[in-house]
């Protein structure tokens, strides 16, 4: 019977090991780099466990990670939704991806006073009218011929 138990025991080891990954596996996933796993791990964001030399992820404690991780679209100021899309509400990045142009574009626009956008914590928000209008008024111009 010992036999049949140690054989068992081995078996969901084997299951349990397939679940477990390295660091370099855990940032192929999340599409980061090692470092950004390491930091995850050392705020304790991320759990992780360290045998003599190499940290192991399981990969529950990866989705875990994934679902409750930081993100910019996820921000809240005055108890409302910083970029709520669905009420016109957009940050610099979205703005350059529904414009097709760099981000640093969109804040030279907002510091030169060509796009307005309105300044909420560390964040810049911009409103789809005026990113609209921004698109009509300057990037779809045709240039002038002297």
């Amino acid at each position: 019977m010992e036999a049949g138990n140690a054989w068992g025991q081995a078996k969901s080891q084997e299951a349990n090991s397939e679940k477990i990954i390295s660091i370099t596996e855990a940032a192929r996933i999340n599409n980061v780099t090692r470092q950004a796993i390491y930091v995850a791990i050392k705020q304790k964001k991320l759990k992780a466990t360290k045998d003599s030399t190499r940290w192991t992820i399981h990969l529950d404690d990866l989705e875990e990670y994934r679902t409750h991780k930081y993100s910019r679209t996820k921000s809240i100021y005055d108890g409302e939704l910083l970029f709520d899309n669905r009420k016109g509400y957009y940050s610099v990045n979205q703005a350059a991806k529904y414009l097709n142009v760099p981000a640093q574009k969109i804040y030279y626009a907002t510091r030169v006073g060509l796009l307005k956008a309105i300044r909420k914590g560390a964040a810049w928000v911009i409103h789809i009218d005026d990113i609209k209008g921004y698109q009509e008024n300057y990037l779809n111009q045709k240039p002038k011929v002297g």
